[in-house]
């Protein structure tokens, strides 16, 4: 007699709402079976892996005890929000992850109603929550703001900001702490889950209260010395004497993968009446599947990869990054200059830090998410003599703008700004890519900002950096591999404000900032197949910009292109601005500019991006051809 397999519990549940008609005794083999449907789904697209299995079961009991959506569930940075979209109506959707016109890799508004604010940045979970709770404190409606938010972003003083500010929210507010990386607390064990539980009951927090309210009611001083018995003592046993300085009630540390421990303390903090609770909860990133708990970094974001072996899918190899193109040069000028150090905010492979820091382990600092720090850090260094350099992530150097205005800027200091990820960056998305930089550091005064066109030009910016004394410089240079052109043995040191002519016409310029030279070149091969013979330009420069080759191609060619992977508000209304300002443009000349649209453009891949965002060979053809049309006589006698 054949045995009919049970429908897995997965299958059952596609809402929270369903998820809590399950029997507490059922959460165990559900988070197993959320594990694996992750697992495999990651297998496919790829992305980030360890942190969303290290949270399988929080998620799991986070949705069963409270009532989500109306509890508004706010994931911090996001990565770990995937068993979350799961469990949340999306699991059909879930092999989609990262792709275009699939599901977004963070937390995202738009997708669904689960998902009541969007993240990809670190640290803004407190902030948020504490928002949806106030308002529905406000509004007189049901509903808690629940944030979860990893031990490194808590390194961040955006966390510390709101959690300074939590009381207003009152017993409205939960925060829980996902720790997976660092020892703050006693190891975790029966006695200090039992302890957990009990400081979260009700009746320990009703004889809480009315211990305080007693307290009160004695002289001052026998009121204050009650006050940090109480405090003396729950810090003795549980720990988490910051936090209640903060105004939260402590309980923790729990075992984040333990069902039976996390589901009685969350409904106990749930019903509680005390005011906003952070709940401390430990766990292991990767956790349940074998070569991720092995090696959490390696398997943080993954290619996709073998489910079975754990092998992820190798790239198809060609030239190097341009990151490690940067950090290789970077350590050959750390060779040379004893006063070269190296800053990264929490991102030391992914900036390429990793390998200055070996060779350099004392000039190498990681300040964790903490780019405000990491700039007036580097002014600091920068002032005292030191040559630093702060690599950050183009999206990520917006966190410190204030800093780079009022700590660098103003005073003139040099430090240096190693900006990756400029441009659009694929499967990352909107919150990731580097659209803005060029904008808001070349409206700077004293501010040199530079674009690297390929690997080569990205060494002697480097070189080009490390020589500049005079005041802030910046260089930009774009996620992925560069174009395979040799690099330099001996790097050369740019004239600032100087380009370079690349290829020499009569007719159209084409100026271009950074690595769409190749699509200018392209073109330009075209438009001589027109008759239309191109010169192309590379500036190097954003700020100060060449006036002298920009004045001789503006006086000389009847139709001018601007390109670069930015906004509006760079390149292009540079350049604009002095033609205007000069009076450059009174002999009828068109300049057209190209540029990234005013859009916030989804995950997709960047060829595709870039298609999309009008910036490839074809579209700066039809722009010049636009140009022309637009001048020709016929065109007018149109237009009458």
């Amino acid at each position: 007699m054949s045995v009919t397999p049970a429908t897995p519990l997965l299958d059952t549940v596609d809402t929270p709402a369903d998820l809590r008609k399950l029997q507490p005794s059922q959460l165990r083999q559900l988070a197993d079976e959320l594990r694996s449907e992750m697992i495999a789904a990651v297998g496919q697209t790829g992305g980030h892996l360890g942190s969303g299995l290290g949270v399988v079961e929080l998620t799991t009991a986070i949705h069963y005890v409270f009532n989500t959506p109306d509890d508004r569930l706010v994931w911090d940075v996001g990565h770990q929000a995937y068993p979350h979209k799961i469990l949340t109506g999306r699991r059909d959707r879930i092999r989609t992850l990262r792709q275009g016109g699939g599901l977004s890799g963070f937390t995202k508004r738009s997708e669904s109603e689960y998902d009541p604010f969007g993240a990809a940045h670190s640290s803004t979970s407190i902030s948020a929550a504490i928002g949806f709770a106030v308002a529905n404190k406000l509004a007189g409606q049901p509903g808690k703001g629940i944030a979860v938010i990893g031990d490194g972003a808590m390194s961040a003083g955006m966390a510390y900001e709101a959690m300074n500010n939590a009381g207003q929210a009152g017993n409205r507010l939960v925060v829980i702490l996902n720790d997976n990386d660092m020892s703050i607390a006693p190891p975790v064990g029966g006695l200090s889950a039992y302890l957990a539980r009990l400081v979260s009951s009700r009746p320990f927090l009703e004889l809480r209260g009315l211990a305080r309210k007693l307290s009160r009611r004695l002289p001052r001083p026998l009121h204050q010395a009650a006050k940090k018995t109480d405090e003396f003592a729950r810090g003795l046993a549980m720990g988490g004497t910051l936090f209640e300085e903060l105004g939260f009630y402590y309980v923790g540390p729990i075992d984040g993968h333990n069902l039976d421990q996390l589901i009685p303390v969350l409904e106990n903090v749930r019903d509680a009446a005390e005011g906003p609770c952070l709940i401390h909860v430990v766990t292991q990133k990767g956790k349940g599947y074998g070569p991720a708990e092995a090696a959490a970094d390696k398997y943080h974001g993954v290619q996709k990869f073998d489910v079975i072996t754990g092998e992820q899918v190798k790239s198809a190899g060609g030239p190097p990054s341009y990151t490690n193109v940067f950090a290789q040069a970077l350590v050959a000028e750390a060779q040379r200059d004893g006063t070269i150090c190296a800053i990264t905010a929490a991102m030391p492979s992914g900036t390429g830090l990793d390998k200055f820091q070996k060779a350099f382990p004392d000039r190498t600092f990681d300040v964790g998410i903490a780019e405000q720090h990491a700039v007036t850090f580097a002014a600091g260094l920068a002032a005292q003599g030191m040559r630093p350099f702060c690599a950050i992530y183009s999206t990520f150097l917006q966190r410190a703008y204030d800093q780079v205005v009022h700590d660098v800027a103003i005073q003139n200091l040099p430090v240096r700004f190693a900006i990756d990820r400029a441009g659009l960056v694929g499967a990352d998305g909107a919150t990731h890519a580097g659209s803005f930089d060029v904008t808001y550091l070349a409206s700077l005064p004293n501010m040199v900002v530079m674009a690297a066109a390929d690997e080569a030009e990205l060494v002697h910016m480097t070189h080009t950096a490390a020589l500049h004394d005079t005041g802030p410089i910046a260089f930009r240079y774009p996620r992925g591999n560069g174009t395979g052109v040799a690099l330099p043995e001996v790097p050369q040191r740019l004239e600032i404000g100087k380009g370079r002519l690349v290829r020499e016409g009569s007719k159209v310029a084409i100026l271009s900032l950074g690595t769409r030279l190749a699509e200018a070149l392209k073109a330009a091969d075209q438009l001589d197949a027109r008759g239309l013979p191109t010169s192309v330009a590379d500036l190097r420069f954003a700020k100060p910009l060449d006036h002298e080759l920009i004045r001789r191609l503006i006086a000389t060619h009847e139709v001018v292109i601007t390109i670069e992977e930015g906004a509006i508000g760079g390149l292009g209304a540079h350049v604009l601005t002095m033609a205007s300002d000069e009076g450059l443009t009174d002999t009828g000349l068109k300049i057209r500019t190209l540029r990234l649209p005013d859009v916030f453009q989804d995950h997709e891949s960047p060829d595709r991006q870039y298609e999309e965002a009008g910036l490839n060979a074809a579209h700066i053809v039809e722009s010049v051809l636009k140009a022309l049309r637009h001048n020709s006589a016929g065109y007018q006698e149109a237009r009458a």
